[in-house]
């Protein structure tokens, strides 16, 4: 049968794959696993239930939870009713969520928690529209998605349901993803069926993937990242465990040794400077071994263009070190996905040098996400680009250097916003990204910024910030940057060092760590920073060139309100609440 629907996986996924642990999540600290037979079973049963309240086509339903198989249940069940599904943050603002229930009218929601429950009930009472809530946890006084799931099976409507998926086509609207920008309120991005199918299946032959697999889920499902590749899971059959939080990835890689994982380069930093923060603390042969590695990945070129001295140098390490590494990731990996934002080209070198195939993708919510990714066909990696364009997608760079694209992946439009969908859709149908790139090799897409982030300084020179922070960043004692200058006379930055890579410098050089407010006081340590930015400097234009950098003591974060959940700067908000430090680098 062809899969033109996302719901049309389900009877192909029990046909073909039929197995005992499609989805796994931990409960009371035990791995529970829904079979095939489960998954589908709970899916119909929901949609029966969904049924029974009276829903009519396109009415919205919003999920807000963590990953976990209830999430699937809901999701494939709204879909059957033909209903819409709107997938919430579960970290979202009050603010936020207040403006996406009345936006979307939306009529009922399932949220994981109590506390979600609470903060769901107390917006709700703001809109007209809500008609219920459901929980995935048992919560007192609420119900409970299992209620509505047994309703649905005492009472199922299996005919009407099929007549309802039969009549819903590839290209009607089936989910609304609301974009947190930096700036002003969400909206809502369409997509279709097909976007979301043509996008898992244009990705299905880039990876060796086999139904025996198992994959670790832990970015959030209500990004159209982490949900296209569960729908290119179940399309291929894979297993999927969901993580029990951020905090515990390292504990359930070993646990399940999964075969794949999508990740953000802030994640895989972390890992590598944990990896780098224990060879630190070895000592003798075994840390000169260490670093002897490491230095070796950082060096890593494909298809053995180092040589053979080097590929016969790289096969004691990878015996000697990097299968630690491999160990540490459960000792299965194939292939690890990194989107969202840049990644390191050094990260990429040093992973793939241990066999741990790093493949960085690009793509935004209007495009389902992935329009372009490193992969396994013959000679399908370029370390420091996103990779090559995917099938039946088209890119061309425009004369200012977006990036536009078409394809069946592109958004429907804006929901209520036909202003901003004919701003982001031409008249020729291409969609403008925002962001600025290049053709490496007339092959693979290079990113080098975003568009509305360019700024011209008071001297009408344009500076390109990303390309400027990604630099800086190769730099392990910076974690993260944003360089500034807008209508000023020169460029500078402010910087978040690296802590945890600092703690270990300092105990190397016997300086005294007390808290980070203190340490980036430190002459010495201000010094060796700067050191590192000037070493950026060395490669940029004189107007590009970084100037009285000011260095802060805490990570930006998404509770901060200083970036976005996909972990995107809020540039405005992150100088607004820096003011200060900023009008003393401009002498303001």
């Amino acid at each position: 049968m062809a899969i033109t629907r996302i719901f049309d996986i389900l009877p192909q996924l029990l046909e073909k794959y039929n197995k005992p642990n499609a989805l796994a999540a931990k409960e009371n600290g035990k791995w529970r696993t829904y079979s095939t037979q489960d998954f589908i079973d709970n899916v119909n049963n929901l949609s029966y239930g969904l049924h029974n309240l009276g829903l009519e086509r396109e009415d919205k339903i919003a999920i807000i939870a963590n990953n976990r198989p209830e999430w699937n249940f809901a999701d494939f069940a709204i879909q059957q009713v033909g209903g819409v599904s709107v997938p919430i943050y579960p970290t979202i603002s009050e603010h936020d969520l207040m403006f996406i229930l009345n936006d979307a009218k939306i009529k009922y929601v399932f949220v994981s928690t109590k506390e979600l429950f609470e903060k769901v009930k107390a917006v709700s009472a703001t809109t007209t529209s809500i008609k219920g809530i459901y929980t995935f946890d048992k919560v007192d006084g609420a119900k409970s998605w299992l209620d509505l799931a047994n309703e649905g099976k005492q009472n199922p409507k299996s005919k009407e349901i099929e007549a309802i998926k039969n009549s819903i086509q590839p290209n009607d609207l089936f989910s609304i993803l609301y974009t947190s920008g930096t700036t002003g309120n969400p909206k809502g991005v369409m997509l279709s069926h097909n976007n979301l199918i043509s996008n898992s299946l244009a990705s299905q032959s880039l990876c060796p993937f086999k139904s025996e697999w198992k994959a670790l889920s832990f970015l959030p499902l209500n990004h159209v990242y982490e949900r296209m590749l569960s729908t290119l899971y179940f399309y291929v059959g894979i297993s999927i465990y969901y993580a029990e939080s951020i905090e515990t990835i390292g504990d359930n890689l070993k646990e399940i040794k999964p075969e794949v994982f999508s990740t953000v380069p802030r994640l895989l930093e972390k890992v590598y400077d944990k990896i780098v923060a224990k060879g630190t603390e070895q000592t003798g042969i075994k840390k000169k071994l260490f670093f002897w590695a490491l230095e070796l990945g950082l060096k890593y070129e494909l298809n053995g263009a180092n040589g053979w001295w080097y590929e016969f140098q790289l096969k004691i390490a990878n015996k000697l070190i990097f299968s630690k590494w491999r160990e540490a990731l459960g000792g299965n990996i194939t292939a690890v996905v990194s989107g969202g934002a840049a990644l390191q080209p050094r990260l990429a070198r040093v992973f793939c040098a241990g066999k741990i195939m790093v493949l960085e993708g690009y793509g935004l919510t209007e495009t389902s996400p992935v329009i372009a990714v490193n992969n396994f066909l013959p000679n399908g990696i370029k370390f420091g680009t996103v990779g090559t364009v995917i099938d039946k997608v088209t890119v061309k760079i425009a004369e200012d250097g977006e990036i536009l694209v078409k394809g069946p992946n592109v958004m429907l439009g804006y929901y209520n916003r036909p202003d901003a969908t004919a701003e982001a859709i031409d008249s020729d149908g291409w969609f403008h990204t925002g962001d600025i790139g290049v053709f490496i090799e007339n092959r693979f897409l290079k990113i080098t910024d975003r568009k509305k982030e360019i700024f011209k300084t008071s001297g009408g020179k344009y500076i390109a910030p990303l390309m400027i922070e990604n630099k800086l960043k190769e730099s392990p004692f910076i974690e993260q940057v944003l360089v500034i200058g807008e209508n000023e006379k020169y460029a500078s930055a402010l910087v978040v060092p690296s802590f945890n890579y600092l703690k270990n410098y300092c105990v190397l050089k016997n300086i005294e760590y007390t808290s980070n407010e203190e340490i980036i006081k430190n002459p010495i340590i201000k010094a060796r920073i700067i050191e590192e930015i000037e070493k950026t400097n060395n490669d940029l234009a004189q107007y590009e060139k970084i100037k009285r950098p000011e260095l802060l003591p805490k990570e930006w974060t998404i509770d901060s309100n200083e970036m976005t959940p996909k972990l995107s700067l809020k540039r405005k908000v992150i100088m607004a609440n820096n003011k200060s430090l900023v009008d003393k680098i401009f002498g303001a």
